[in-house]
Parts: structure tokens; C-alpha cells; sequence
């Protein structure tokens, strides 16, 4: 693994991502996978569907007040908005119409993006490139928090601050972290976003455009949905930073959650993912639901952090308990020791358990 910081810094690693040796081992192993690298025939229409349901919303809040507007942009619009990311994602592995017909797989991507009422889909692939490639890579990954953002979100209530305010990071931080030239296709982005933003309110006025910005905001942000981003890569086990869930989420984020399997195989669509022979095995743990408020937990260990030369931040250089937890490892005094786990009988939290994936009760971060 290489040599390691204290707790008062990330935790470097100077070996290269594991999952492509995982790929090449897996391939050997299981060779058929190669079989479930196809196109998701069904992703289009699913999409075309979402986009269709959006649509309709628009048209019905547009006599709503606003109170309501805004509860059913969290209760619905939100979870809609956040599976078209999810679908932005897959499309953006060319899982829609194949690697052959790559610009194809661009312009749906902004398709799908219209709902979504900000430009999003060319962006998201340019640096998402990078979050596989570079997997935690100091400067390359923007999904990593930056050190700033560990040095004040600091206490309970600016994480959940933190965690309220995610679409903003997640959309600015690459601006920061690793600034790249814009592309034609995210200057075509933009202005089919704008032209359809421009004809929704020419059509039914400013609430339903208010609508559609609302479930971006607070469907990436403080919502149930949300928890992939904590669950995906914080390092919640000592040396393991891909994780897994297979729970029921899963139903309406195009399999996200089988995110091991996904930085395994990334050309397989969403909808084969769980035809990944072995994935449980091979992923060395049975997942986690990305559960984002809690209380007490019986298990002995918490994970609180995500990967961030290549750097990925401390997780559990110790083990804490439920109160001592927080996201980042900057941020946490020790804790006892953590009492050792083999992997093959290690289980992340189930669903709905009462675990605080985002970790804002810690009182030692105050």
C-alpha cells in the first residue's frame, strides 16, 4: 500500500487503481463476462420516459403554490432529476447505443439532461474519464473533497451544510481542483439547456422552470438518493475504496450501487451489472445502504471518509464509534483500536440501518 500519513492528513497510497488488475483477473477467471459488454437496449425509453414524466410535472405545478412546488420537487422531482444523472452516467460509457456510435450516446446525454434544467451531461463525461482512470488521484479525481472542505465543514451542522450544498461542490470543484478547456459539445450543452429552459417558461411561466432547478438542488443534495456519493468511494474499511449495495435503491438509479462492479467492467450498462459472476465475492464485502441520517449502531466500526500520491483519505486508520464519526479523517481525534475483521466475513451496514454514512454526529469535531 505505501507508505502512510497520520490521521492529521489523507491517507497516499503510490500504487496505481486496483481495478484493473481486478479486470484482468476476472476476465481470466470468467471470461464470458465479456458477453455482458453490450448496449442496455431498454435505457433509451427508459429515459425518454423520465424526460416525458418531467414534462407533465411541468405543466401541473404550474398553478401550484409554492410550498408545494417545492415539496414535490423533493418528494418526486427529486428522485427523477437524480436517476437522469444516473442514466448521464451510464450513458456517458456509451451503454445507450454501443462505443460505435459514441456521438450518438453524446447528444442523448443532453437529452437526458433537459429535466435536470442546468447544462450537466457533456461536463460530467469530460471529468468522469478521469474518475476512473485516476481513481483517487491527487489533482486528477475531482470527486475527491478538497482539503478545504475538511478544514470547515468541520462540525455537525456544517456537514450537513456540506451535505445540503453537494450539488454546488460537486459541479465547482473541478473548476478548482482540475480546470479544463471548454468543448463544443458542453457549449452545445448549454444551449439546448437554455433553449429548453427559455421554451418551458415561455410555455407555463416560472414555476415549473423554479420546479426543475428545485429537484436538481435538493435531489443531489440533503435526499435519500444522495447517499451513493458518500457510500461509492469513503474508504469505510481499511484498504477498500470502491464499495458496493445491492439493496433496493438500486431499482431506480440504474444499478449504481453496484459500484465495485461497475469500476470493474465499466462497459457493462447498469442493467447487467448484477450478471457479474463472483462480483459479491470478488468485492470482499456485501454492500451498504446509503443511509444519510442515523442514530446508534451496535457494530463496533464506523467508516467516515472518502478516497482523495494517489492520494485516498484515512478511513479507519482506528475504529470509532457511532458518536466519534465524521467524513473526513482531518477532522476526527482517535479512537480505540478496531478490532480486526477477515474480509471474507465482513458485512457493511444493511438496509435502513441506523448507521450515520455521513457522520454529522461527532462530537469530537466541534
Amino acid at each position: 500500500m505505501g507508505n502512510s500519513a497520520g490521521r492529521s492528513d489523507f491517507e497516499w497510497v503510490y500504487t496505481d487503481q486496483p481495478h484493473t488488475q481486478r479486470r484482468k483477473e476476472m476476465l481470466a477467471k470468467y471470461p464470458a463476462i465479456k458477453a455482458l459488454m453490450r448496449p442496455d437496449p431498454h435505457l433509451k425509453w427508459t429515459v425518454l420516459g423520465l424526460v416525458l414524466v418531467q414534462l407533465l410535472a411541468c405543466w401541473l405545478v404550474r398553478g401550484l403554490a409554492w410550498r408545494w412546488l417545492l415539496f414535490w420537487a423533493y418528494a418526486f422531482g427529486g428522485c427523477v432529476n437524480h436517476s437522469l444523472t444516473l442514466a448521464i452516467h451510464d450513458i456517458s460509457h456509451n451503454t445507450a447505443f454501443g462505443t460505435g456510435r459514441a456521438a450518438h450516446n453524446r447528444w442523448f446525454a443532453v437529452f437526458a439532461n433537459l429535466p435536470v434544467g442546468v447544462p450537466y451531461a457533456a461536463s460530467f463525461k469530460k471529468y468522469h474519464v478521469d474518475h476512473h482512470r485516476y481513481l483517487g488521484g491527487d489533482g486528477l479525481d475531482v470527486d475527491v473533497p478538497t482539503r478545504l472542505e475538511g478544514w470547515l465543514f468541520c462540525t455537525p451542522a456544517r456537514k450537513l451544510l456540506w451535505l445540503v450544498l453537494q450539488p454546488l461542490f460537486y459541479s465547482l470543484r473541478p473548476l478548482c481542483v482540475n480546470p479544463k478547456a471548454l468543448t463544443r459539445m458542453e457549449v452545445f450543452n448549454a444551449l439546448v439547456q437554455l433553449a429548453a429552459d427559455a421554451a418551458i417558461f415561455a410555455l407555463w411561466g416560472l414555476k415549473p422552470v423554479v420546479y426543475l432547478l428545485a429537484s436538481t438542488l435538493l435531489g443531489l443534495g440533503l435526499h435519500p438518493i444522495s447517499g451513493h456519493f458518500v457510500a461509492e468511494h469513503y474508504m469505510f474499511v481499511k484498504g477498500h475504496e470502491t464499495y458496493s449495495y445491492y439493496g433496493p435503491l438500486n431499482w431506480i438509479t440504474f444499478n449504481v450501487g453496484y459500484h465495485m462492479e461497475h469500476h470493474d467492467f465499466p462497459s457493462i450498462p447498469g442493467c447487467n451489472l448484477p450478471l457479474v459472476p463472483a462480483a459479491k465475492q470478488a468485492s470482499d464485502h456485501a454492500g451498504m445502504e446509503p443511509v444519510i441520517w442515523a442514530h446508534k449502531s451496535e457494530s463496533p466500526c464506523q467508516g467516515h471518509t472518502g478516497t482523495g500520491g494517489r492520494a485516498r483519505t484515512s478511513a479507519q486508520d482506528e475504529c470509532h464509534p457511532v458518536q466519534g464519526c465524521v467524513y473526513s479523517s482531518m477532522l476526527c481525534p482517535a479512537a480505540p483500536p478496531c478490532p480486526s475483521l477477515a474480509a471474507d466475513t465482513l458485512r457493511l451496514p444493511p438496509l435502513l440501518n441506523t448507521r450515520f454514512v455521513a457522520c454529522l454526529r461527532s462530537p469530537g469535531c466541534f
